[in-house]
């Protein structure tokens, strides 16, 4: 079966591909790289001739809100469209968990367009929420610090590795589409600054963690259920201190 995978050359993607070729697929890798821009079209015809599956894992170059509008919303007319002409039989997008609950962000009300869109098309659907990803911890500290210091919220957190998001992907693709949202997250929930004092314990960092309930993430205030699954999510099973040991394996 043709499978295109758009973000194809990313974090998730490149994991998927791998997957969905060990599996005996036949695998596009879609990317501007490899000549397949959904912000121009150009490309998408050709990648869509004969493709059964579309996952579609790529992500805003900038999360600033109106490139993030731009691209998501942009991306996702163009990519639809294209779709529906080739007859693709299931769309799969990979979004957030708690979009809904975080739209004081420009970058999630992009998202939540992005998932507006794909209900509204004729392609059947799934869209996979996932939490936040191991792999962007670091990010999030970064984006933290605050006159020397990483500012956090203590509210609970239940991020995963990125391998766990290729591979409920993976599962994803063997289903039929659900025309409804599946959540996927990390085996253990963690207060944020907790997790972000776990790696820096682990990678050596000294900057003080400091805990303000009060602090923005990405310009959302927090509380348990922003970051957080609902009832019932698919759980991975790297847990963070596994992941952080394979890390320094490696």
């Amino acid at each position: 079966m043709k499978i295109v995978i758009i973000g194809g050359s990313g974090l998730i993607g490149s994991k998927l591909a791998v997957l969905l070729r060990q599996a005996g697929h036949e695998v596009v890798a879609a990317s501007p790289s490899t000549g397949v821009n959904t912000l121009t079209g150009e490309g998408l015809r050709e990648a869509l001739a004969g493709a059964r599956i579309v996952v579609d894992v790529a992500n805003s170059p900038s999360f600033a809100d109106e490139p993030a509008l731009h691209f998501f919303d942009t991306a996702g007319r163009n990519l639809l469209a294209a779709e529906a002409e080739a007859g693709v039989a299931h769309h799969i997008a990979l979004s957030v968990v708690g979009t809904d609950r975080l739209l004081a962000s420009g970058y999630f009300r992009a998202k939540q367009r992005q998932e507006e869109l794909i209900e509204a098309s004729p392609v059947p659907w799934t869209i996979v929420q996932a939490t936040q990803f191991f792999e962007f911890v670091a990010g999030i500290a970064d984006g933290s610090v605050r006159d020397g210091e990483v500012r956090l919220s203590n509210a609970l957190i239940q991020p995963m590795s990125a391998d766990d998001v290729a591979a409920a992907l993976a599962v994803v693709v063997g289903e039929s589409p659900a025309r409804s949202r599946i959540e996927i997250a990390g085996p253990e929930a963690v207060p944020l600054d907790a997790l972000v004092r776990r790696l820096f314990a682990a990678t050596g960092d000294n900057r003080p963690v400091v805990t303000d309930a009060e602090a923005s993430y990405f310009g959302v205030q927090l509380d348990d259920r922003s970051l957080t699954p609902g009832t019932g999510p698919r759980l991975g099973t790297t847990r963070f201190a596994d992941w952080l040991a394979q890390r320094a394996r490696a």
